[in-house]
């Protein structure tokens, strides 16, 4: 008998075991999926916000790579961005005497180094004497570390005496090389 009521009794607790283990298992299954959605949401929110911010960056020679101002910042470390409202940028190349300034109504940055400004966008080479003195348009791609310029959007080049109209461009600010990805208009006016 002994024998026979131990695995009663232990046939029993497995039952109920069981039976609890079956009343909770629909909520396991459902809490997962609302914590992997709490999670998602968390990527959209910024893990800091900054206003009125200044930042300098430095090469890794220790040269002045560029500074940027921005009005608010939004850093996403999940996601890999930050968002900034008004910012301001000053890029310098070898000659950190002759930096190009770049404003924007907003900007993205990237954690490759790469910055989309849109709307807005005007680069004011802070050089007296250079070809170009001012790029203006819509949208911009800069790659912070080569210097590379490119724009799909409408764009204006100004010079002391010349005025370049394009449906886009890319730029080496290091080589003062720039193409024209579709030239619209060219006037020149020499004297003014």
């Amino acid at each position: 008998m002994n024998k026979f009521g131990f695995n009663r009794l232990g046939l029993s607790i497995s039952a109920l075991f069981v039976l609890a283990l079956l009343m909770y298992l629909p909520i396991w299954m459902e809490e997962a999926p609302e914590q992997a959605s709490a999670n998602g949401l968390d990527a959209l929110k910024p893990a800091y916000k900054a206003k009125n911010l200044t930042t300098t960056l430095y090469n890794q020679d220790g040269q002045l790579n560029h500074k940027v101002f921005a009005r608010s910042m939004e850093h996403y470390d999940q996601l890999g961005f930050v968002l900034f409202q008004q910012p301001r940028y000053t890029l310098y190349t070898e000659n950190a005497a002759s930096p190009w300034e770049v404003t924007a109504t907003e900007g993205t940055l990237y954690n490759n180094e790469l910055i989309q400004l849109e709307n807005n966008v005007q680069i004011e080479n802070q050089t007296e004497d250079d070809f170009v003195k001012t790029i203006t348009t819509a949208f911009i791609e800069i790659n912070l570390n080569t210097k590379q310029m490119t724009s799909d959007q409408p764009v204006e080049i100004r010079g002391l005496q010349y005025v370049i109209n394009s449906n886009g461009f890319n730029a080496n600010l290091r080589t003062q090389e720039y193409e024209l990805i579709d030239h619209v208009q060219t006037i020149y006016s020499p004297g003014n």
